[in-house]
């Protein structure tokens, strides 16, 4: 750095002698409030913040403001409003436990007529849907509308999102598929393999309640945003060619998921025998279900043309079929589904088996990417409608329906973007429409299976792919490009781990970038110099704003993390004393009676949020290395947690008592400390 031109640096430091000047006038105050922050009470011990987050989370308000609203009445108040009181606190818990107790207060017919619309609308593409994606999940048919039927049911009675529609979908039925068959062999022995994924069912819905219950809803948030899009991506390519299968008729295809694996069957298919019908059929309906999709796209009042197009597909093919016998010349059909509601399956969990520990992690993994999701999609409808979300009791909801689902021959059940973009669409008002929907299955479940027997798999593959355009989002995923090149990079890992790994493994890859992202930004926080804005009490990064001007003989660096601990305090001294050491080399450039001025440090800790031992010690390093070099260290706005542990540890006194309640204080006092300062100035602007 060049000398400054005299002009420049006389203006300069005739601001700091004003600024000198203000900070005389309000020194006293400034003295008052680091006494203010010096004499804080302790913050709450550890014990007091278990216990008050206890009382947040799992007590109702109900309960704790009847005690305070008791107080504001008389003492003569009778025995009768106790009664009272305890009766609403009782139905208040009723209705935060079952939130469709609630709907009684303002349902009214023309409500329930909307619901009733958008469930049979909603049971018009589930039951298609359902079908097709039990045979992705390596399923019988039936199981697929077993779990549009009966976890609706209990989502209705705790779930709290009006809009979201419940059921199997494509990612989960594709992940238990890849990482079970591994396990067991879904063709060699249907049976076991069922029986595994009720278990894993079981086990997802119980770590989805325990999410809950225990308030651990940051868990699902370890998959980010970006993550997901890249994920949702892979896996939507990938169910894609595992319809080659059906579209294709292929017999011996691999049981893998990988895109290798997957486009080495169908090339070896291709000296197989091929039955022009079995592609014609699911081409020709492929055709009609995009272009009916594009339409109720295109149109928001013609979205009932997408929504019922793949019942009418399932409808037209299967009358086809039967009429032309083409299940005689190789077009594959369904055959047997069997008719009845679920039957009880609690006796098929296997809790004894040697694969119990595979099922609890694959249930972990099924639960974490059904929760994710499903919240997404509840919460950004909820947004649409102007209501909030609660995160947790939507996990218990969901938990506890899976586990519901387990007991009754389901497999993991989700919220689908598809289907709640349905019923959103079709006008739903409440969770009846899901209600609906599964009274609607239950039906066809119980009369109208037999029809079933006809429709060509071919049909099931085109209704898959007419679904997956959704899952995949070319133009977010420009946009995280855009934004942040390692968020791309975290979505850019789960896309190219799923699509040539496995579903797990670009998982972990998605995780496992997002962690690395959090460490670096953790153990290589930032540190900036401040300056302050002309003509204000305000102090900002200079690099970022160049019109900042820093105060002669001032170095204030502010660490910009949320936690000064034993991963990061060495960088962040280092940082620091790097800064100062600039600093210095920028002063000698100067001219030389600016030397003689004493040198001061202050670091602005108003991000820092809590700080550790290693965190303590780093500063007690950094105050020592700077008084090796004749600096003074200071140090402004202190967090709550921060002050007590430096007074716990002495550090206060050590430094002298310099801890400010702001920047401007803290500069104010460095400057009224400087005898030598007001002399300097006069021969700096004289000069």
């Amino acid at each position: 750095m060049g000398s400054l031109p005299s002009e420049t640096l006389a203006l300069e430091m005739t601001e700091t002698h004003l600024n000198v000047g203000d900070s005389r006038a309000g020194a006293g105050a400034g003295a008052e409030t680091a006494q203010w922050l010096l004499n804080s009470p302790d913050p709450p011990t550890l014990w007091e913040e278990i216990v008050g987050a206890v009382k947040e989370n799992a007590i109702p308000r109900s309960c704790t403001e009847a005690p305070t609203a008791k107080k504001k009445k008389k003492k003569s108040t009778s025995s009768s409003s106790g009664k009272q009181n305890i009766f609403k606190t009782a139905v208040s818990l009723l209705q935060k436990a079952l939130p469709i107790l609630s709907l009684s207060r303002n349902y009214k017919a023309s409500k329930f007529r909307n619901d009733l619309m958008a469930g049979l609308t909603l049971a018009s593409l589930s039951i298609p849907q359902s079908i097709g994606y039990a045979n992705l999940a390596k399923l019988d048919p039936q199981f697929g509308l077993y779990t549009s039927a009966v976890p609706p049911l209990i989502y209705a009675l705790m779930g709290s999102s009006r809009e979201i529609a419940i059921g199997p979908v494509a990612v989960v039925s594709l992940l238990l598929s890849s990482m079970l068959q591994e396990i067991q062999d879904p063709v060699s022995d249907p049976v076991a393999y069922r029986r595994l994924v009720f278990t894993v069912t079981f086990f997802a819905g119980t770590f989805q309640a325990a999410f809950g219950l225990l308030r651990l809803g940051f868990l699902v948030d370890f998959l980010s945003h970006a993550a997901i899009v890249g994920f949702m991506a892979g896996a939507a390519i990938l169910i894609g060619l595992q319809q080659m299968k059906g579209l294709l008729a292929i017999s011996n295809f691999t049981t893998k998921t990988d895109l290798v694996s997957v486009l080495e069957s169908v090339v070896k298919s291709v000296h197989q025998p091929w039955y022009p019908l079995n592609i014609v059929l699911g081409c020709s309906f492929l055709i009609f279900l995009l272009v009916a999709r594009f339409i109720g796209r295109r149109k928001k009042k013609l979205f009932w043309v997408s929504a019922i197009a793949p019942l009418i597909s399932v409808i037209l093919s299967t009358l086809i079929v039967f009429l032309s016998r083409a299940d005689k010349h190789g077009v594959k059909i369904v055959k047997q589904v069997k008719e009845g509601l679920n039957p009880i399956s609690i006796h098929q969990l296997q809790f004894n088996s040697p694969t119990v520990g595979i099922a609890a992690k694959v249930g972990l993994i099924a639960s974490i990417i059904a929760l994710t999701e499903a919240l997404a999609v509840g919460r950004s409808f909820a947004s649409i409608k102007g209501y909030n979300l609660d995160g947790n009791k939507e996990m218990i909801a969901m938990g506890l329906m899976n586990i519901t689902g387990s007991l009754t021959s389901c497999y993991l059940a989700t919220g689908s973007f598809s289907r709640t973009a349905v019923n959103f669409s079709a006008g739903c008002e409440s969770v009846m429409s899901n209600i609906v929907m599964a009274v609607t299955v239950m039906v066809m479940l119980q009369f109208f299976t037999r029809f079933l027997y006809f429709t060509p798999m071919a049909i099931l593959a085109s209704i898959i792919l007419s679904a997956l355009p959704g899952l995949i989002d070319i133009n977010e995923a420009l946009h995280i490009w855009k934004v942040d090149k390692l968020d791309f990079l975290a979505c850019l890992g789960a896309f190219l781990g799923v699509l040539f790994h496995s579903v797990e493994f670009g998982l972990i890859v998605a995780v496992g970038i997002s962690f690395a992202k959090i460490l670096l930004i953790s153990i290589r926080p930032a540190t900036e110099e401040v300056g302050r804005l002309p003509r204000s009490d305000i102090f900002c990064n200079m690099k970022q704003f160049p019109m900042a001007m820093k105060t002669q003989g001032i170095s204030i660096i502010r660490i910009n993390s949320g936690l000064l601990c034993f991963a990061n305090a060495s960088f962040i001294k280092e940082r620091i004393m790097r800064l100062v050491e600039a600093d210095q080399d920028n002063d000698d450039d100067v001219e030389e009676t600016t030397k003689e001025q004493p040198k001061q440090v202050v670091v602005d800790m108003c991000n820092v949020m809590n700080i550790d031992t290693s965190g303590i010690i780093a500063l007690e390093e950094l105050h020592k290395k700077l008084l090796l070099n004749d600096i003074r260290l200071t140090i402004a706005c202190p967090k709550w947690e921060v002050i007590h542990k430096l007074k716990k540890t002495n550090f206060v006194e050590r430094i002298e008592g310099r801890i400010f309640l702001s920047v401007g204080e803290a500069v104010d006092s460095c400057l009224e400390n400087a005898s030598k300062l007001p002399s300097l100035v006069t021969k700096v602007i004289v000069n």
